[in-house]
């Protein structure tokens, strides 16, 4: 005589139901967890979309061929300690001049010492001890 196979059962009976709370308190907990990164990403944006210091390289002149001047229009918050970086370039692309300033709200014309004739100046851009990223 063959014996034969069991009666197939149902896999809840065999293992156990899982506790019905257990759906819920995963619901709620990714939902904070949602809802914490979704106010962190507000936060991440407003603060990088609102610097303490920007800067904007208004014009140049190339003065002499050791000197270039830089036209510089600032904008500062209220009580922010800036420092700007600006540097000057030969005709073959290489850095001849560079200087590092404390910048005033609104325009400021800074003069770079080059070593050679410079033909561009570029605006690094200014950054304060909460913003490392030049703006």
């Amino acid at each position: 005589m063959t014996e034969s196979a069991p009666p197939p059962s149902d896999l809840s009976e065999r293992y156990g139901a899982p506790a019905p709370w257990r759906r819920w308190v995963l619901i709620a907990a990714m939902s904070a967890l949602g809802a914490v990164f979704l106010v962190w990403v507000g936060w991440v944006a407003w603060s990088h979309g609102t610097p303490a210091a920007e800067s904007e390289l208004v014009t140049f002149e190339v003065v002499s061929d050791s000197s270039a001047v830089a036209h510089i229009d600032v904008q500062l918050e209220d009580g922010a300690d800036a420092s700007c970086r600006v540097r000057a370039f030969a005709e073959d692309h290489t850095t001849v001049g560079e200087i590092s300033f404390t910048p005033e709200q609104g325009r400021n014309d800074i003069e770079i010492r080059t070593e050679r004739r410079a033909t561009s100046v570029d605006l690094i851009g200014c950054t304060t001890p909460d913003q490392e990223r030049p703006r």
